[in-house]
């Protein structure tokens, strides 16, 4: 009878212990790391495709963890907000899965390297042409050095036709990257306001708060919107003394949108500082330079949701 007794406590701690790891093992089925590229944004959602091709519907929330990560271990980490993970970024993301295949975000990773590179596409500070250029005379070097190994060794061909391929590769790489963040191309604007700065000033003409308060309040009408906010300078002063002012006006304006117009950073892009470029006014007049001192604030919303 005593073995009888111990052999069914035995049991029992086996099935407890079956028990235990079959849970954990649901548990931990039920959290999910994915790594992809952000291909857009609307609203509280992000789409990030994933190495295999895949789409999958991001829910982004106050409580999603966003890091900047640094060196080879990722050892240093920054603490980022929601407004960082613009198109183009490569991003890990980590949570779970709802009902409806949504993986919603606990945390979100990307390198400081990769988020200056996508924040510069989305500005217009990388023009498309230069990255053209650039991948073009990488192609003469490239195609030199295959006439020069063909000339020396016959036997090289096969090196030589993948070295090709490789740059063909890059070189529709970078076209589908251009081709992403074509200016406003996947989305339609539904309102627009531009606010005037006084030279060297970046904080907000009274005048202009009831116009970006009837925007934001627009906004909030429309289906899946963002905020874009840009903002520019005139020429006159040093090229980096215009990149910060207009890096602090589309700050000034993206704060007030959210602190006084209440939407929300997940509907908001980063701030782009376009600095001098794309004026729209000659800088040789003094109405030209007050023009060209801008903020614009757009709604957008992309050509998916509204059908066309």
């Amino acid at each position: 009878m005593k073995q009888i007794k111990v052999t069914r406590t035995t049991l029992l701690a086996m099935v407890t212990l079956a028990t235990l790891v079959l849970l954990g093992s649901m548990a931990l089925a039920q959290s999910a790391t994915l790594q992809g590229i952000i291909d857009g944004r609307r609203g509280a959602t992000m789409t990030v495709k994933s190495a295999d091709g895949s789409n999958v519907v991001v829910l982004l929330s106050d409580n999603t963890e966003v890091q900047e990560v640094e060196g080879g271990l990722h050892m240093r980490k920054k603490s980022m907000g929601l407004t960082a993970l613009v198109p183009g970024l490569p991003v890990e993301v980590k949570g779970s899965y709802n009902a409806q295949n949504q993986l919603a975000a606990d945390s979100i990773k990307f390198k400081a390297s990769e988020l200056k590179s996508a924040q510069d596409i989305q500005a217009g500070v990388a023009p498309a042409e230069a990255q053209l250029q650039a991948q073009q005379q990488q192609l003469q070097q490239t195609e030199q050095q295959i006439q020069q190994q063909q000339a020396a060794m016959q036997a090289q061909q096969a090196e030589l036709t993948a070295e090709q391929q490789k740059v063909a590769a890059n070189k529709a790489a970078i076209a589908a990257t251009n081709k992403r963040f074509g200016e406003l191309g996947e989305y339609n604007i539904l309102g627009e306001v531009t606010v005037l700065f006084a030279n060297g000033k970046v904080t907000i003409d009274p005048q202009y708060k009831p116009q970006l308060l009837q925007l934001a309040e627009k906004a909030k009408t429309v289906d899946g919107y963002v905020i874009q906010v840009k903002g520019y300078a005139s020429a006159v002063g040093s090229a980096a003394l215009n990149q910060k002012l207009s890096t602090e006006r589309a700050d000034h304006v993206t704060d007030f949108m959210e602190q006084q117009g209440h939407v929300p950073l997940t509907n908001i892009l980063a701030p782009g500082a376009m600095g001098t470029s794309r004026q729209v006014a000659p800088d040789t007049t003094t109405e030209g330079q007050a023009d060209n001192r801008r903020v614009v604030v757009r709604i957008l919303q992309n050509k998916g949701i509204a059908g066309n």
